[in-house]
């Protein structure tokens, strides 16, 4: 139960500081995006606050011996830059690019009854969905590995 709670205030808490920046706003990122013209930069400051508190605050995490609500750690063992990492990051930045919103901002504004969102959102999963079809298909290619539902993190 403290595990759905933290992860209730962690999304609560996330939620409020994407509406406060304005990031539900697909305006905000196709400005962004516009180096020709009326270029917005409050998106990479958003981005760069986020990478400066998750580098400083990484280091202290980590030393733990556990999460506070997990048997273990899930961290992230592949370093290389693969044909796989490239196509998806292609994938994630030509919709990121159509559609205004990353997924976080787009489930936000789903829930703030945005028009918009309510586009962006089922393309994403329908991408989702494919994505697990197309490596459950595979049988050379392994698709990504993660832990079960009640634990934090990513394994692989």
């Amino acid at each position: 139960m403290a595990g759905i709670a933290a992860a209730f205030l962690c999304g609560f808490v996330f939620a409020v500081g994407l509406v406060t920046a304005g990031m539900t706003q697909p305006s905000k990122v196709v400005g962004f995006l516009d180096f020709t013209g009326a270029w917005d930069p409050s998106l990479a400051l958003v981005m760069g606050g986020a990478l400066a508190a998750h580098a400083l605050l990484r280091r202290f995490v980590v030393r733990r011996p556990r999460p506070l609500l997990a048997a273990q750690f899930y961290l992230p063992t592949r370093t290389d830059i693969d044909g796989r990492l490239i196509a998806g990051a292609a994938i994630f930045g030509v919709g990121w690019g159509l559609g205004g919103f990353c997924p976080g901002p787009a489930l936000v504004a789903l829930g703030g009854a945005m028009h918009a969102a309510a586009v962006v959102v089922p393309a994403m999963l329908a991408g989702m969905l494919l994505h697990d079809r197309w490596f459950a298909a595979s049988p050379k290619v392994a698709a990504p590995v993660f832990p079960c539902a009640g634990e934090v993190g990513r394994d692989g």
